[in-house]
């Protein structure tokens, strides 16, 4: 009786684990099982990982963006090369820029001064034209050689009209600077007496002289807007017995300009100023008395 119970119980439990065994096999056949252990857990992971991200080709929007990368990169460098070779001095352009003044001579003379003077805004009277020829050396006036224009558009870095316009502001400056305006006062007085006599045997011969309109003309230019006393001096000068003026007088004028007071009240008559001076100081005082 006994052994009647232990066999069906047992009979029970091995048929309960065949339909187990049967149903295990059928998830597993539709993949729906899952393994727990280490080592089929590790081969599931495996199986289960992601494949490789395949690199996207590029697309023909990508290539022309690319390529306008480029062309950009390449127009960049173009105009920094260009801008780079507009601003550094070319000899090539000065001369050409010099024979649109000049022709086919080797100076430029006063119809292609006229033009000159009107391409860069500057009338010929103007004080900034003095300072430029100063610049040049050039020698006579009215002209500019060659040899003066390269030398002194060199020194310049100005190879274009455009350049020298840009320059005109600096070339006013240099009057600022009193060791240079000395020296243009100096160049003037001889570049002044180029105007009458061009030849330089001339020039000796007129004993390093300036006649007295030319010198009213070329001192009016000079300390006309700096030396109050000017207008003054100019009417002695027109009322005066001079009909010329030497270097030694011009210079002295300058130095007069800049040492004597406006009322006169420093001015030494024993010192070494010229009778010119002498002269204007004692017309001055009795002009104030009368």
């Amino acid at each position: 009786m006994h052994s009647d119970a232990s066999n069906f119980q047992l009979n029970s439990h091995l048929s309960t684990l065949a339909s187990i065994h049967k149903i295990y096999h059928t998830l597993h056949r539709l993949n729906l099982t899952e393994d727990v252990g280490p080592e089929s857990h590790g081969t599931a992971c495996c199986s289960r990982a992601m494949p490789p991200r395949k690199k996207r080709r590029p697309t023909a929007g990508d290539d022309l963006s690319a390529k306008k990368s480029r062309q950009d990169n390449v127009y960049r460098k173009q105009e920094t090369l260009q801008i780079q070779e507009a601003e550094a001095f070319s000899s090539k352009r000065c001369l050409e820029w010099f024979y649109e003044y000049a022709g086919c001579d080797d100076v430029v003379g006063p119809e292609g001064m006229e033009k000159f003077c009107e391409d860069i805004g500057v009338e010929p009277e103007n004080v900034v034209m003095l300072v430029l020829a100063w610049k040049l050396d050039a020698q006579s006036m009215g002209y500019f050689t060659l040899q003066e224009w390269l030398k002194g558009m060199g020194s310049l870095q100005c190879d274009s009209t455009e350049k020298l316009r840009n320059s005109l502001d600096y070339l006013r400056s240099v009057l600022n600077d009193a060791t240079s305006f000395k020296l243009i006062y100096r160049y003037a007085f001889d570049f002044a007496r180029t105007a009458i006599c061009p030849s330089p045997s001339l020039q000796e011969k007129d004993q390093r002289s300036l006649d007295l309109n030319t010198a009213k003309c070329m001192l009016g230019l000079l300390l006309g807007k700096t030396w109050p006393l000017f207008p003054v001096f100019n009417q002695f000068l027109e009322q005066s017995k001079y009909k010329v003026i030497n270097k030694d007088q011009w210079c002295n004028v300058l130095e007069f300009s800049r040492t004597i007071n406006l009322d006169l009240s420093n001015y030494d008559e024993d010192g070494a100023w010229p009778v010119l001076l002498d002269e204007f100081v004692e017309w001055y005082k009795d002009r104030e008395m009368s």
